[in-house]
């Protein structure tokens, strides 16, 4: 590809007609070493420096003048080539008048030149072909996107795109698009660049959305990664930078706005995570964040995302997985691995890991058991990645390493249903399980350390004896916040006093994202219990912790917080309101929204932002769920069925929406539909004995006596402190006039709780057998 020359603009060009729509390097100074002595007295005792100004951006090249050699490792960088105008010099795919058919949808594109332009003719916005033309290109390869103008300031990524080692189009997944209405059609918010793709393509990005009218006004400073993008504004440091080294004034890094060198591991998460995890933002990046969970919050090991063991499921990037690294754990940091600057590794195959590594340990075959040559030919079975970075296909073609870096474990993959190196990427997936045990049981030995994802592969599977487990990881030490932290939001299938003791600990914690955590997944607690526990965190010195506390307490009566409290208070839920408003243009954060009116009592208007919500992405369910209770509760019943159906339809799986639809039907009177879905609630959510109760009371409302007892005793046993359902059980046993299993019941839950209030005054009233 030919050069092509970059300068700093202020963001997109005005959107043109076509068809029927419209369209660091690391900035240090050279240090004089040998300088006079009166130069370093006046400087430790003389007056103060004078005030610095704020600094402002300026552009790679002017880093160049005196950081030539990793200006020219950036250069033609990853980086560097993020993303570019259109031009001869930058587009790589064929616009010869080529076709292509999208053999998922049907749908015929073809990519042509109109004079100097490059434009696609495809499915637009309604359904109807139209013609689009090509403004921006994105990435450099394995493939490369093409950005299209649409009004609202909005670019558009085509969901065509070029492999550039095949030279040939290609679609991009995911490939189950329903249509111009799904969120994830090329001209809907899922490939909307403004939303999900700019901050991480150019430098100093703000998106300026605005929800009122819907649209943007998104800028840059620089169309690339540059060298600002991860040292901040370099004015003031190019300012001293550029007097003589006896005039210079002692600045703290030297000008610069973030610490790059050297880099303690915190300080290159705030550098590198903000574009290398997979998470959600409070607001633009000006670096002047002070920690990560004051920029954005990073998504925890969700189901969906990652399998249970933390392995990369969807896309995640490479933070989250690092995270969970001996590596990390041991403070080694990106820039160990990768030049910051061409971003390629410091050096090929297992001399990278040799760097910290015994080559006589690992590099041989006594550990890996390997061969360099297999049948003749090359292998790459001796290489450390292969084991323990096994990676899989992003984009279609985009291979990415796992950066977890783990060590295989087969035994997981048996029983989990979690992918294992020797099976991945081609290496034995025609062998089985059990062929790839015995020889690792072989060299390795048969003994196993336990491992997190049994713990949350159970959870996920609402297991009952879970909890406990959760427990016991979230209040490890030794394991990755990342993981404790993914523990604590799954306690949330696990109400109860011990459930909530380990969140009180969470809140304590040292690590930000284990705080915000903990504070997310405090629910069901009394007015008193929540402030209590929760209105301390309005102070931490963490905004991401803050704002949920915030968030949180709005569910209270402002006279339920004290005085002192209410500026912290109204402070955290301003910055609430920023956050989620920078990101309304996401059915999630208009979901936040309305369920924030909601704790307000604010009916009309959390009604109207779960509207919102859908309006931009009608599969987003939690929205259609709150509707649908919202619905409910002001006396829409039919408009709550119905919503509650649809949900279900689609993610039968979804056994809260089944509860709060059996709910829903008993409030109707419609007791057998209630029996039903309650019951659906109660066998998918073993652990929920509340799901269980209103079954057995739908049931006895039926006059289905047998099938209510039998449902009331499986609710008692599961929690026999609970004195309600010990005193529901009892009632009916004397109402249908057993008496002995009422002195059994009596007995065996005295066994289990002896001090249980109810069953003890019961045993005083009844005859002794």
């Amino acid at each position: 590809m030919k050069k092509h020359k970059k300068t700093a603009q202020t963001g997109p060009a005005t959107p043109k007609k076509a068809g029927v729509w419209e369209k660091g390097a690391i900035v240090a100074a050279l240090f004089c070493l040998v300088a006079p002595f009166f130069y370093l007295a006046r400087d430790s005792h003389g007056p103060p420096p004078p005030p610095v100004n704020k600094a402002v951006f300026i552009g790679s090249p002017k880093c160049a003048d005196c950081h030539r050699v990793v200006y020219d490792k950036w250069q033609k960088s990853h980086h560097d080539l993020a993303m570019d105008k259109a031009s001869d010099a930058t587009v790589i795919g064929d616009f010869n008048n080529a076709y292509f058919t999208d053999p998922y949808q049907g749908v015929v594109s073809r990519f042509f030149r109109e004079g100097d332009k490059f434009m696609v003719e495809t499915e637009g916005p309604d359904g109807e072909r139209g013609t689009f033309e090509i403004v921006y290109v994105f990435g450099v390869e394995p493939l490369q996107q093409y950005l299209v103008p649409f009004p609202g300031g909005r670019l558009q990524c085509l969901t065509i795109a070029w492999d550039t080692k095949k030279s040939q189009w290609y679609r991009l997944p995911p490939y189950e698009v329903k249509g111009p209405g799904d969120w994830l059609h090329w001209t809907r918010g899922g490939q909307n660049w403004n939303s999900m793709c700019a901050e991480c393509h150019s430098t100093r990005v703000s998106k300026q959305y605005d929800m009122a009218s819907n649209s943007y006004t998104t800028n840059w400073f620089a169309i690339d990664v540059g060298c600002e993008a991860c040292h901040g504004p370099g004015s003031v440091h190019a300012e001293w930078a550029a007097q003589s080294p006896l005039a210079r004034v002692s600045l703290a890094n030297f000008g610069l706005a973030v610490q790059t060198d050297p880099a303690a591991k915190q300080q290159q998460e705030i550098i590198c995570a903000p574009c290398h995890s997979r998470r959600y933002q409070l607001g633009d990046n000006d670096h002047t964040q002070g920690g990560l969970l004051d920029l954005l919050v990073p998504s925890l090991l969700e189901e969906g995302l990652y399998f249970p063991d933390g392995q990369i499921k969807d896309e995640v990037y490479e933070y989250g997985s690092f995270t969970q690294s001996r590596m990390y754990q041991m403070d080694v940091r990106c820039s160990d691995c990768h030049d910051v600057h061409s971003l390629k590794t410091h050096k090929q195959g297992n001399d990278l890991c040799l760097q910290c590594h015994r080559a006589e340990d690992y590099d041989t075959p006594n550990h890996h058991f390997h061969k360099k040559e297999h049948n003749g030919k090359p292998s790459e079975g001796h290489l450390c990645i292969r084991c323990h970075m096994p990676g899989k296909n992003y984009m279609g073609i985009d291979f990415r390493l796992d950066h977890s870096i783990r060590i295989p474990r087969v035994d997981l993959s048996q029983r989990l249903k979690t992918p294992n190196a020797c099976s991945a990427n081609g290496c034995h997936n025609d062998k089985s399980y059990a062929w790839i045990q015995q020889s690792y049981d072989t060299w390795y030995g048969k003994k196993r350390k336990t491992h997190y994802g049994e713990v949350i592969a159970a959870a996920r599977h609402q297991s009952p004896d879970a909890g406990p487990r959760l427990i016991k990881l979230a209040q490890d030490a030794t394991i990755a916040p990342i993981v404790r932290a993914t523990a604590l939001s799954l306690l949330r299938y696990y109400p109860g006093e011990a459930s909530l003791a380990a969140l009180k600990l969470g809140l304590q914690d040292e690590n930000s994202l284990i705080r915000h955590t903990a504070i997310r997944n405090m629910d069901y607690l009394d007015s008193k219990t929540m402030r209590e526990l929760v209105a301390p965190k309005l102070y931490d010195k963490v905004k991401a912790v803050r704002i949920e506390a915030a968030y949180k307490l709005a569910a209270l009566k402002r006279s339920d917080l004290r005085k002192a409290d209410l500026a912290a208070f109204d402070r955290g839920i301003a910055e609430y309101l920023i956050a989620m408003q920078y990101n309304g243009d996401f059915a999630p954060q208009r979901y936040n929204l309305g369920n924030l009116a909601m704790k307000q009592h604010k009916s009309t208007e959390a009604i109207r932002y779960y509207q919102q919500a859908l309006s931009i992405d009608d599969q987003f369910y939690p929205a259609k769920v709150n509707l649908a209770m919202e619905y409910s509760r002001t006396g829409k019943l039919a408009s709550a069925e119905k919503l509650f159906r649809e949900v279900l339809e689609e993610q039968p799986d979804l056994y809260e929406v089944a509860y709060n639809l059996g709910l829903l039907y008993g409030e109707m009177g419609k007791y057998q539909q209630a029996a039903t879905f309650l019951g659906k609630a109660a066998d998918g959510m073993p652990q929920f004995a509340r799901a269980r109760y209103n079954q057995a009371l739908a049931l006895l409302r039926l006059q289905r006596w047998e099938d209510g007892i039998e449902a009331m005793e499986k609710v008692v046993y599961a929690e026999p402190e609970n004195q309600t359902y010990f005193m529901t059980l009892a009632d009916l046993y004397l109402r249908t006039a057993k008496l002995e299993e009422v002195q059994q019941l009596t007995a065996r839950i005295l066994k289990l709780v002896p001090d249980h209030a109810a069953a003890l005054q019961l045993k005083a009233r009844l005859p002794r057998p």
